[in-house]
């Protein structure tokens, strides 16, 4: 097994499904890894079951509502006032929403949690990316990014119906093209970044939902690849020496693939970038 026992690791979304695995397997490499979820009491609960089954008493938990732009602006200073560097960022906090909601900062839900934060948390932890030998960032993205189109006029869905699938698949196309403007502007450094298509997994997503859809991905379950298949391709980006180096790529089954053509106009991702800067409040 692969030693990542001087490194540094975040995992968001680290309480339930691909996220609880990944952070179990940088664990079982002997990183210190830090478990990002909303739910103190899961986070405590996960730290512990983690640190039982690695015998690893590396691992910490930070909560935050990664909806909230003041929670992530709070996790990135709590982190950088704790460690001296990060080695790994693995972006995987995410969910889908049948109705439109809104954040604490009054924007909608699926962008402010799929998207933002990730740009945001990035962001804000560059310096102690930068502080690292060769540091990694993963942004999980989904194939459903393919089916999204960023509607830059109206990316909250204020002024056209709402539709979860259409957020949803806007905010991972903009995962994908946060990644490659993010690869462009790291060009030269040691930090790579890299998207990644989990494949169709077995875990809590989607149940949060009531009515039809909560429905469909109960039964969606039945049918899907386990979370230890879905977080292969996450650890394998953040541990491999293999893809050391290989930075601005889309990931599937540990192998880089072509994402959509709409992900590559890097015109937009500059749009993006502008947008999401303003957003967030940078």
């Amino acid at each position: 097994m692969l030693s990542l026992q001087d490194e540094i690791c975040v995992v968001t979304g680290a309480t339930a499904g691909i996220g609880r695995v990944s952070a179990h397997q940088l664990a079982e490499m002997g990183a210190t890894v830090i478990v990002v979820g909303r739910n103190p009491r899961k986070c405590e609960d996960v730290v512990e079951a983690i640190r039982h089954q690695t015998g690893n008493p590396k691992i910490q938990a930070m909560t935050a509502d990664l909806s909230s732009l003041s929670q992530v602006r709070a996790l990135a200073q709590r982190f950088l006032d704790t460690y001296p560097r990060l080695d790994v960022l693995l972006n995987n906090a995410g969910a889908i929403f049948t109705t439109r909601q809104v954040s604490a900062e009054g924007i909608e839900m699926t962008w402010a949690l799929n998207h933002l934060s990730y740009f945001l948390l990035t962001h804000l932890l560059m310096d102690a990316l930068k502080a690292a030998p060769a540091a990694r960032v993963i942004n999980v993205s989904s194939d459903a990014h393919r089916m999204g189109t960023i509607a830059f006029d109206d990316v909250q869905f204020e002024r056209r119906r709402y539709s979860g699938f259409g957020a949803y698949s806007q905010s991972k196309l903009a995962n994908v093209m946060h990644t490659y403007a993010l690869a462009r502007r790291l060009e030269g450094n040691t930090i790579t970044v890299n998207a990644v298509h989990p494949g169709a997994v077995a875990t809590d997503f989607g149940k949060n939902n009531g009515g039809v859809l909560g429905k469909l991905f109960r039964l969606f379950g039945r049918f899907a690849i386990s979370p230890e298949e879905g977080a292969r391709t996450s650890v394998y980006l953040a541990s491999s020496p293999e893809v050391a180096g290989v930075t601005g790529k889309y990931f599937y089954r540990c192998q880089p693939k072509p994402s959509s053509r709409a992900s590559y106009d890097t015109q937009a991702q500059e749009k993006l970038w502008q947008l999401s800067a303003e957003m967030a409040g940078l």
